[in-house]
């Protein structure tokens, strides 16, 4: 392993008329203490305390510091102090930050007339330049990130880490992410923050000692964790304590997606294999598993909804859906409890959502493909868990008129020798090209197929229409100008057409070659009052859900969200299938939320004939959320704190279609 480089920020000595904290120094100090002892190589620490913490320093201390990391090396930036946001000054920033606000770290002379915070757009600059170079780059945050609030004490001797701004402080000196381009946007460090975009972080006595309430429960989830506990797995266990503390403060990590810096060991490491996407915890009210109504999970009828801790080397435990919120299920176990002060990686083995119904037929009648039906039938119906039938998938011989999502799985002579396997929808129309089915392990990749539509399908088809939130947040795609999309005199937002889609075509271009469609896509927060959490779901014909273009962000009232943060959106033909005439069709799926929500569940890969399978429901047991890996940002912060559970989520699907036209 490399060296680990850690900067360590802790400011309790605030000037006047700032009030001063107590447990930031003792943050910093037993953070390194523990680190120290768990890196995996030369730890070399540098601590920057009260007066010596300037706004100067720290960036000196980021640039000279953590910049010593190379390849192969860890750079860690701790800070514990003050959080601050304040009105975003520049005509451009007020336009790309989606709550018109800065959000800023208050060092020792911030307060200080003439004095400036160190603004994220700053920091998230100075610690990406780190990551270019090679080094594997960590943030841990420990202080308020929420405006509109006084800095004041709370009950049961809880303060809060907040400084209102000053009047002097203007824009940041960098610009972080402001330019266009066509290249997508990718997170290169991970953060642990204290609280999400509009919270405070608290600190409070433990056994005589002041510490942030989040400090203090990362440190103690750290200490329970194995040493592989990866990023995700100690957030998720520190987020619980915290809630024990303050129900109105969640811990927050970026970028939440799977198999990404969110899933590398802590302070570093390589991320071995697909991770589960949900964690059990304990929390305030018992055992849940951060998966809700949201994610596809059924709140009308729990009964035989199951998760299994997946640890591997563990025997297998069961923990029982008791009841469905928007973005949790409350669980129970089922014979022994967990350890409770660690998060537990958990797949869903089983559940209550209406599954998929498969139809096999055979119209040839023959005898080798009624054999092949045969067997897969046998693999569908002993896919689960213990051998029993996949929870996602239930077989029918029944009509085509049977309720719910039907596949249907045509078995027939392919040209040559052997069979194939047809997965048409319920109109006839393929869903997938023709799968061999020549012996058991065709059948199982069958199996992994019919198992991918479903998933995919699920989200698609995910919607609550009923919610207040419905139409608050409107979706506006507009053709890309070379002035951007706030152009005085930018084009007219794209409309459907009459089946309903958007279309967009190739154009000429200098080349000779046609040019794929650039649009800009915007998401407009129309609400007077409500500030809204919003992902933006893209679902591919290649049975592909990613949220690349918008991985999920706070939206203030009358403010306006750009995917990819103001780039423009190509819209492409795969390579293999670029010819005149050709067409490809994507659904952009918004989900709106009050709070923010696990976005691991939303992503899935291309289905891929050739490739290691779903997890697969014959292998491990089904796993019913949905994965695949967009780019993340860092954290935004906004306005004055609201309450906090997301409670109404609402979703709206809009149709594209690129078409290369004929001639071009």
């Amino acid at each position: 392993m490399g060296t680990v480089y850690a900067l360590f920020v802790g400011i309790d000595d605030y000037p006047a008329p700032q009030r001063g904290l107590r447990g930031a120094v003792n943050d910093v100090e037993a953070a390194a203490g523990l680190l120290g002892a768990v890196a995996r190589g030369p730890f070399e620490p540098r601590f920057l305390r009260n007066g010596e913490a300037t706004t100067d320093g720290v960036v000196t201390a980021l640039r000279d510091h953590l910049g010593a990391a190379g390849p192969d090396d860890t750079a860690l930036f701790w800070f514990s102090g003050h959080g601050t946001d304040y009105e975003a000054v520049l005509p451009l920033h007020r336009r790309t930050e989606a709550t018109g606000r800065y959000q800023a770290l208050v060092c020792a002379d911030s307060p200080r007339e003439g004095g400036r915070p160190l603004v994220d757009k700053e920091l998230g600059g100075l610690l990406d330049t780190v990551a270019a170079r090679g080094a594997h780059v960590a943030a841990v945050l420990d202080c308020c990130f929420s405006g509109g609030a006084t800095r004041t004490s709370a009950a049961a001797g809880l303060t809060a880490r907040y400084a209102p701004p000053a009047a002097w402080w203007g824009a940041p000196p960098v610009a972080r992410g402001l330019t266009g381009g066509t290249g997508t946007l990718t997170a290169r460090h991970v953060l642990l923050a204290a609280g999400r975009l509009d919270q405070l972080a608290y600190e409070r006595d433990f056994d005589g000692v002041p510490h942030g309430v989040f400090t203090h429960a990362l440190l103690a989830a750290l200490r329970a964790a194995g040493p592989d506990a990866t990023y995700r797995d100690v957030l998720a266990a520190a987020h619980c304590a915290v809630q024990t503390e303050r129900a109105d403060q969640h811990p927050v990590l970026f970028p939440p997606a799977p198999s990404g810096p969110a899933d590398r060991p802590f302070l570093g490491g390589t991320v071995t294999g697909t991770r589960d996407p949900h964690l059990l915890r304990h929390g305030p009210h018992g055992w849940e598993v951060d998966c809700g109504r949201v994610h596809g999970l059924s709140g009308d009828d729990t009964d035989g909804t199951e998760f299994t801790l997946t640890a591997p080397g563990a025997s297998p435990r069961v923990v029982r859906v008791r009841t469905v919120h928007a973005d949790r299920a409350e669980v129970e176990p089922v014979g022994t409890e967990p350890d409770r002060r660690r998060a537990h990686p958990v797949a869903l083995s089983a559940l209550a959502l209406p599954p998929t119904r498969v139809r096999i037929e055979t119209p040839d009648g023959s005898a080798a493909a009624r054999g092949a039906a045969a067997l897969l039938r046998d693999v569908i119906a002993t896919a689960g868990p213990g051998g029993g039938p996949a929870p996602l998938l239930r077989l029918t011989d029944g009509p085509a008129s049977a309720p719910g999502h039907l596949l249907r799985v045509v078995v027939s002579p392919k040209r040559g020798t052997g069979l194939e396997a047809g997965v048409l929808r319920r109109d006839g129309s393929a869903a997938v090209p023709s799968l061999p089915l020549d012996g058991r392990e065709d059948a199982r990749r069958v199996a992994d197929c019919l198992l991918h539509l479903t998933r995919w399908h699920q989200l698609f088809t995910l919607d609550n229409p009923s919610s207040p939130l419905k139409d608050l947040v409107r979706v506006e795609i507009l053709p890309w100008t070379d002035d951007g999309p706030w152009s005085s005199d930018r084009p007219d937002p794209l409309l459907p057409d009459g089946s309903g889609e958007i279309v967009c075509r190739y154009g000429p271009s200098s080349t000779g070659r046609p040019q794929e469609p650039w649009l800009s896509i915007r998401l407009h927060n129309r609400s007077a009052t409500r500030t809204l959490w919003c992902v933006l779901l893209n679902l591919t014909d290649s049975h592909a859900a990613h949220t690349g273009l918008y991985p999920g962000h706070f939206i203030g009232p009358g403010r306006t969200g750009y995917a990819l943060d103001d780039r423009p959106v190509a819209l492409s033909v795969p390579a293999h299938r670029a010819r005149p005439g050709a067409e490809v069709r994507d659904w952009l799926k918004l989900i709106v939320a009050e709070g923010e929500l696990n976005t691991s569940p939303f992503h899935l890969p291309p289905w891929n004939p050739d490739g290691p399978g779903d997890r697969g429901a014959h292998r491990a047991g089904p796993d019913a959320v949905l994965r695949l890996t967009p780019p993340g940002r860092g954290v935004r912060d906004l306005g004055e704190a609201r309450p906090q559970a997301p409670g109404q989520w609402t979703t709206r699907t809009i149709p594209l279609r690129t078409i290369i036209p004929d001639g071009n």
